[in-house]
C-alpha cells in the first residue's frame, strides 16, 4: 500500500511503499497496536506509518 503522511519533524509529505493491505490498516486505525496489526513491518517503516519520518529525517534529527 502506498502512504503519503506529514512528517512531525519538517511538515514536509513524504511517501513510502508498505507492505500492507486496507484491512491491516483499518485495524490499526481502529485502536489495535500497530506491532499487532502489522507485525511484518520494521521499526522504520512502523514510525513512518505512525509519525510520517521518514528513516533519513530520523537521522539528520537524532543521528545515527
Amino acid at each position: 500500500m502506498f502512504i503519503q503522511k506529514r512528517s512531525m519533524i519538517t511538515g514536509e509529505i513524504n511517501e513510502m511503499e508498505l507492505p500492507i493491505t486496507k484491512e491491516q490498516f483499518d485495524d490499526w486505525q481502529s485502536g489495535r497496536l500497530i506491532q499487532y496489526a502489522m507485525p511484518h513491518l520494521n521499526d522504520e517503516q512502523r514510525e513512518f506509518l505512525m509519525t510520517g519520518i521518514t528513516p533519513q529525517e530520523w537521522s539528520q534529527q537524532f543521528g545515527g
